[in-house]
């Protein structure tokens, strides 16, 4: 047993980033498993493959690349030094991660004219400054919706 545990934590060492881009695949795929149970309803299996292509195709990546900039800028383990490490995740990479969960809908976004963007016109706008303004610790980010 510990034979197959050493090659792995070597082939782990060796291959860092596909081990996160996995390893961000099967967290946020077990996630949604997760939600999806506790809701009740069957198992929508459309929705964990986009949670997996999300996963795979931009957060783990994003992540890799990101906190590894964030340890090369910004070195130190710290106080002052990991303060200043999350207020700056928080500050623009949160934003960047929150975004992506909405790319698809961005074709409705870049469709809606000036004056459908009111606070009670389309939800979707208000749905993602909210989300937006509350994952950033009501970091004000974006403009209000009310234009």
């Amino acid at each position: 047993m510990a034979g197959w545990w050493r090659e792995l934590l070597r082939t782990v060492r060796r291959y860092p980033w596909p081990t996160n881009v996995l390893l961000y695949a099967a967290l946020f795929s077990a996630g949604d498993a997760l939600q999806q149970r506790l809701r009740g309803g069957a198992a929508d299996w459309r929705q964990r493959r986009h949670v997996a292509t999300v996963a795979v195709a931009f957060h783990a990546n994003f992540n890799y690349v990101w906190l590894r900039l964030l340890e090369r800028a910004l070195p130190g383990r710290a106080p002052r030094a990991v303060l200043a490490k999350v207020l700056c995740d928080q500050a623009f990479g949160g934003p960047v991660y929150v975004s992506a969960f909405y790319f698809e809908w961005s074709d409705v976004l870049a469709f809606c004219t000036a004056d459908q963007l009111q606070p009670r016109s389309c939800s979707l706008e208000n749905s993602l400054h909210w989300a937006l303004w509350f994952s950033v610790g009501h970091f004000p980010l974006l403009f209000t919706t009310g234009w």
